[in-house]
């Protein structure tokens, strides 16, 4: 045994290390974090302390009851709650809905108002800038409203604007007053993002009893016997105003008729200025209805001894429109209000809201708020980078497998070296099996490399999806983006779409009917079926604006499964190689293509901008910083023009 081994020299060495003194691993704070700047912060607290927390907690019967009246919702505590994007239980939201819809129910077609009122636009699911319009507006309380709707879709917060607008309903049934625009049915909340977002936050249970609720809400309303408040327009079948009060209106609205005109129809392109005679024209931007002419509006207030047409349903750069004034009265003959600032988040444009007192009309415009962030379509970060975390993967996988050159794969024979190490083989198998083998195994490694080749091909495009860059590839009229765009992060795409045209131009495809309702005897849907294009189905529940829903012809089907092409995708990537093909093959890339343009929301910023008087005029002294008649209006008429002009209508694949 020699001397290491020794039981001398083993009973040193563990003396050695009895005696070693013992090393205290550091203690580590894990309730704090360095940050690269050497900034220390405490994980249990937030880091931005000025947002505030989200609402944890559904509330209890007690907070969601209001103490002054157990049989109403508390319209103070339901305000913070939301503004902390808390949610109810689903017992607490049917209550709101159901008892607002019964009061709904007992309304008229048409409303009968008198001054004072505030008259507000289109809301977009901006609950953020909807509080702000209260602001400006003056407290529900004790001032009455009157919203031309469109409460929901495109905006991340719609069923808080309902749930909210619905209580104040409750509370204040003869003050606050609710109508209906073309967002309120099922086709175009399945469509958008309006059902996608009851199933996220609470059910679809939610979202049936909403789409119930919008069938109860009136058609328009006459303010002071002079004013004919609707969402879209006139119709070539709405001659008096006992038209729209013989209608049906608890019921989904049709693709044609009246209830399709009132809730669709525009004011024409070059409203004041038409070459033509017709009072109605066919509305292209729409998809559906009408253009209406000045000489229709005209002709419309003559018949009805009315003063003017106020209506929402397009967005506007300052929030509202002044249209030519009539010849006999000297007022604008329609109006447009719009109150969804920054709408998307992309367009820059101000909000405004209408002030009706004392025969004195005032203009009340807004900037947006701060709020929330929400990934596209309601995603969690995980499943939104995973794209991005499977390019990478594919990127490796190419470099592991790529072992071979594209020359050395498609030769017939692979030189092997006469030093390569061998291992023993029978007779048997040297000569024709030896090449069958070798064949085998290059053809799988050029598989495999193709089909990696594949996935990365697919993670690129669902990587392009997260980017959300379609709409700057519409704004430059090309495929390619500008050079330098990506380098700046979200904030340069954001920038890059700078002007109210840009964003409008951007988005003027979701301006359009839905495939599910295009009428099959129109123009749209007469060029489809020329196309080879199949009625489509409903019951499409895609959250993108621009992704039609399934059965629609070749050109729409990318999108079909949009929202669940990334789920999909994060399943494949724990699977094998073989049978991640089997998810990647050539419909999966199909279906994973990006959708067409659509405005994306993120959290927004107040310009700090002061809100301002846009407007005041009593009898017929009009000012009109955008009227119609003036350089100011032609000019907005112009540019509305040239912006659905250059927009390309949107045509099935043959």
């Amino acid at each position: 045994m020699s001397s290491v081994n020794s039981p001398q020299h083993i009973a040193q060495a563990i003396a050695q290390i009895q005696n070693r003194q013992q090393v205290v691993p550091p203690e580590i704070d894990f309730t704090q974090h360095v940050l690269e700047d050497g900034t220390t912060i405490s994980t249990q607290e937030r880091v931005i302390k000025d947002v505030q927390a989200p609402a944890p907690t559904i509330p209890t019967q007690e907070q969601f009851f209001a103490a002054s009246d157990p049989s109403k919702p508390d319209i103070a505590f339901l305000k913070n709650h939301f503004y902390r994007e808390g949610r109810l239980s689903e017992e607490q939201a049917l209550y709101i809905i159901e008892k607002a819809t019964d009061i709904l129910r007992s309304e008229p077609n048409m409303l009968a108002l008198d001054g004072p009122v505030t008259i507000c636009g289109d809301i977009h699911g901006q609950y953020y800038d909807l509080m702000k319009l209260f602001e400006i507006g003056g407290n529900p309380q004790d001032t009455p409203y009157l919203f031309l709707g469109d409460y929901v879709d495109r905006g991340y917060f719609s069923i808080e604007c309902v749930l909210y607008l619905w209580a104040l309903k409750i509370w204040y049934p003869t003050s606050i007053f609710l109508l209906r625009g073309n967002h309120e049915c099922r086709h175009l909340t399945d469509y958008f993002t309006f059902k996608l977002e009851c199933k996220h936050k609470y059910s679809e249970r939610i979202y049936d009893a909403c789409t119930e609720s919008f069938c109860a809400l009136p058609l328009a309303a006459v303010l002071n016997k002079q004013f004919l408040c609707i969402h879209g327009g006139l119709s070539p079948e709405f001659n008096t105003l006992d038209d729209l009060r013989a209608i049906d209106r608890f019921r989904e609205p049709p693709t044609q008729g009246l209830m399709c005109d009132i809730l669709w129809s525009d004011p024409a392109e070059d409203f004041g200025t038409e070459k033509t005679t017709d009072s109605f024209l066919h509305n292209h931007v729409r998809g559906c209805s009408f253009f209406f002419t000045y000489t229709a509006a005209c002709n419309f207030l003559e018949r009805n001894n009315l003063l003017s047409i106020i209506r929402a349903h397009e967005a506007q750069d300052s929030g509202y429109r002044m249209y030519r004034k009539t010849k006999t009265t000297g007022f604008p003959s329609v109006m447009t209000i719009f109150s969804a600032p920054n709408y998307l988040d992309v367009y820059n444009n101000k909000a405004a809201v209408i002030k009706y007192e004392n025969n004195v009309m005032n203009i009340r415009q807004f900037n947006y708020s701060p709020h929330p962030y929400w990934l596209p379509n309601f995603m969690d970060v995980f499943t939104w980078s995973l794209p991005f975390v499977g390019e990478k993967i594919t990127d490796m996988l190419v470099a592991v497998l790529n072992t071979c050159t594209k020359e050395e794969l498609e030769e017939d024979d692979i030189p092997i070296p006469e030093d390569a190490p061998a291992s023993p083989v029978s007779p048997s198998s040297e000569g024709a099996e030896g090449s069958e083998e070798l064949d085998a195994r290059k053809k799988v490694i050029k598989n495999k490399i193709l089909a990696v080749g594949r996935m990365s091909r697919v993670f690129a495009l669902l990587r392009e999806e997260s980017e959300r860059v379609s709409e700057l590839k519409t704004v430059t009229n090309s495929n390619k983006l500008p050079y330098g765009t990506l380098a700046s992060g979200s904030e340069g795409i954001k920038n890059s779409i700078s002007g109210f045209a840009d964003a409008r131009k951007s988005d003027i495809e979701n301006e359009h009917v839905p495939p599910t309702l295009i009428d099959a005897e129109s123009e749209e849907g007469k060029a489809l079926m020329s196309f080879g294009g199949s009625a489509p189905s409903s019951g499409a529940s895609s959250p993108m604006p621009a992704t039609p829903t399934d059965g629609t012809p070749a050109a729409a089907d990318p999108s079909a499964n949009a929202k669940d092409a990334p789920y999909c995708f994060s399943h494949c990537l724990t699977f094998t190689l073989a049978l991640a093909l089997t998810h990647f093959g050539p419909p999966a890339v199909r279906h994973a293509l990006p959708p067409g343009p659509r405005a994306r929301r993120e959290s927004g910023h107040d310009d700090d901008e002061p809100e301002h008087a846009a407007g005041v005029w009593d009898g017929k002294a009009v000012p009109s910083p955008v009227d119609g008649d003036g350089a100011a209006g032609a000019a907005l008429a112009e540019s509305t023009a040239e912006s659905a002009a250059a927009a390309p209508a949107p045509v099935p694949a043959a």
